[in-house]
């Protein structure tokens, strides 16, 4: 392991300890720690090099992006079980099962919504009601699923009340679990699906409306944002856009994700 892969670790355990006990434990600092390389950095493939193409398939690639997780002490499930214990708000105390999320690991797309429905809470899984019907389909549309190259999850993980929007301080005491969540996926591309989940990656206090359909950078991954699917069931006129908003991340995974096999390439093919 590289020295800058063991601070990227140390921030990731500083940033989950301070989400769970609400404060910075100073004994992880970064100053108190020596980060030396333990073996030399893998050489760069002379084929990826010359242009040729890659070796390992995009299963492999996912099996061995999880085993370095594991690897480091930290994955989707340990991230997991802290979420399940955790009582950081006061969303922890109405909740039937907690929704950390679900998907491959390594996935070409993370698609983030605002947070778990009634039928969220009672399975525990994300986007399983009339919403995630949708949202299936319309990832299906693009040649994506949460079984084979997405992961969804939500910006709080435990259902709001009543389904409302959740508080600023609800979703800073999640965004923790999210940080590491995405630090571990290494998604290619995030979808913000709905206002609630871009202005809280974003920080923004613009509208969907306005940030839908084009991209940005969330620290150093793209981002972009379509209607939530639930918005689309209340009003079918936001369809079309939402469409649009969907050709849109089809034609930069077409250019930009290598394991990625939307219908125009598979017709180009």
């Amino acid at each position: 392991m590289t020295a800058a892969e063991k601070k990227n670790i140390l921030s990731f355990v500083r940033a989950v300890s301070a989400g769970i006990s609400g404060y910075s434990d100073r004994s992880l600092d970064e100053g108190l720690f020596t980060f030396q390389d333990d073996i030399e950095p893998p050489q760069a493939d002379p084929e990826a090099i010359s242009g040729g193409q890659a070796s390992s398939t995009p299963a492999v690639a996912a099996q061995t992006a999880a085993a370095q997780a594991e690897a480091s002490g930290i994955s989707l499930q340990t991230i997991a079980d802290k979420i399940a214990r955790c009582q950081n708000c006061q969303l922890h105390a109405g909740r039937t099962n907690p929704v950390p999320g679900e998907g491959v690991p390594a996935p070409i797309v993370m698609v983030i919504g605002e947070g778990p429905g009634e039928m969220e809470d009672r399975s525990g899984r994300p986007f399983v009601g009339p919403a995630g019907q949708l949202l299936d389909k319309m990832l299906a549309a693009i040649s994506l699923s949460r079984d084979t190259n997405c992961f969804i999850g939500n910006i709080v993980k435990c259902r709001p009340p009543s389904n409302r929007t959740p508080f600023p301080g609800e979703a800073d005491a999640c965004s923790p679990y999210l940080e590491a969540q995405i630090h571990v996926l290494k998604p290619k591309v995030i979808l913000a699906v709905g206002s609630t989940a871009v202005k809280n990656l974003l920080a923004t206090s613009e509208g969907i409306s306005r940030l839908r359909g084009r991209f940005y950078d969330y620290k150093g991954i793209p981002l972009t944002a379509t209607y939530h699917p639930s918005a689309l069931l209340r009003d079918e006129s936001l369809k079309r856009p939402a469409w649009e908003d969907l050709k849109v991340l089809r034609a930069w995974l077409e250019e930009n994700a290598p394991g990625y096999d939307g219908p125009f390439k598979s017709r180009q093919g």
